[in-house]
């Protein structure tokens, strides 16, 4: 009875898509975080006859053949690209990427990561890092004195001094882009890793090669669409419960076949 294994299959796999929906929620308010989908794709077919195969002494074909499906297998988990709306902070260090591109940070072990959260602090220092404390490259340091910073579209960071009339530049962001965002692996905390499916990071200022824009003062809300994410669930749940349904059929078959006598 193959119902049995194929319905086993669906049902895993619908569980898969309540998992990364429900994980969409539950980071419908972090920061550039971007929607996960899950995509599945038929297992291998039972070839009971075969398209083409000769059916007749006269050389008739048949159209079509016999193939019967085993199932369904999770393909992959894939990060929808697109851009968050843009929400006003009023903070100095917050910063919005507005179009394509990843700030770069350095990680405790030395490796380079990848975030779009631009919720950036400062440490007792004056070096700009993430939430988590993690230096943003290429360093930057605001210096005690400043009154307060600016930063501009091209991620110029200019600082402003009581005893001076025009701000000193202090530094200039830069963002890295990657020809295939998707391939990029999520490790948490908002942060990205490069990986071969990604390939390697291209470094640019703002506005260059394709890559976005800064804004002082806002973050990027997370692209999760509620509406969309709720009635996906219901659709994997009733996915879920047809599959469920077909496990109670097979067990009723296979009942009614011990039976006979």
């Amino acid at each position: 009875m193959r119902a049995l294994k194929i319905a086993a299959a669906g049902m895993t796999a619908q569980q898969m898509r309540v998992e990364v929906i429900s994980n969409n929620l539950a980071n419908m308010s972090t920061t550039g975080y971007n929607a996960r989908r899950a995509e599945f794709a038929d297992l291998h077919y039972q070839q009971l006859a075969r398209p083409g195969t000769i059916n007749a002494a006269d050389g008739t074909q048949l159209p079509t053949g016999v193939q019967l499906g085993l199932g369904v297998r999770a393909s992959s988990v894939s990060m929808m690209l697109s851009q968050g709306s843009l929400a006003q902070t009023g903070g100095d260090l917050d910063l919005a990427i507005e179009g394509e591109g990843y700030l770069e940070v350095t990680m405790p072990s030395g490796l380079p990561a990848y975030t779009r959260d631009g919720g950036l602090k400062l440490t007792g220092e004056g070096q700009i890092v993430t939430a988590d404390g993690y230096p943003v490259v290429p360093d930057i340091t605001i210096p005690r004195d400043a009154r307060s910073i600016s930063i501009n579209a091209q991620g110029e960071v200019y600082g402003y001094f009581t005893d001076r009339i025009q701000p000193e530049l202090l530094g200039q962001f830069t963002l890295a882009g990657f020809t295939n965002p998707k391939g990029l692996e999520a490790i948490g905390s908002n942060l990205f890793l490069e990986t071969p499916a990604s390939g390697p990071s291209t470094v640019a200022d703002p506005g260059e090669d394709g890559l976005g824009v800064l804004r002082q003062g806002y973050l990027e809300d997370s692209s999760v669409d509620p509406v969309k994410e709720v009635t996906d669930l219901i659709e994997a749940q009733r996915g879920y419960e047809l599959n469920s349904k077909v496990i109670t059929a097979g067990d009723q078959m296979l009942g009614a076949m011990v039976q006979i006598r």
